[in-house]
């Protein structure tokens, strides 16, 4: 070779200048398609991050409400508010009495027997 460029050789140099920039296009394209693919499958996991916290809040507030209608209706808490009720009756009752027994003395009864 006298340092003369061969036409085979340019061709050659060509054809693999043309691959490479044809690869180089579709691993751009495949790049471009895959970087959409992360974006829309980070934008579904962000929704569904979002509704798992609104059902977890969800959940603790019922159950929240759960405990709160639970420690209402516990036995405990019902023997004590029937003894209130007991208590508060009675009372009425003696007031009652006092009532009846005052108005009598007043004359707010009618007549008296």
């Amino acid at each position: 070779m006298d340092g003369t460029v061969d036409i085979k050789l340019l061709i050659t140099l060509g054809g693999v200048f043309a691959s490479i920039i044809g690869t180089a296009a579709v691993a751009k394209s495949q790049i471009q398609r895959l970087t959409d693919q992360i974006k829309q499958i980070e934008n579904m996991m962000r929704q569904m991050d979002s509704r798992t916290d609104k059902l977890e809040n969800d959940l603790s507030t019922q159950i929240n409400r759960l405990d709160v209608i639970a420690h209402m209706m516990s036995p405990l808490e019902r023997e004590k508010y029937h003894r209130e009720s007991a208590t508060i009756l009675a009372r009425l009752e003696v007031l009652e009495r006092t009532q009846t027994k005052i108005e009598g003395r007043v004359g707010l009864n009618g007549p008296e027997k």
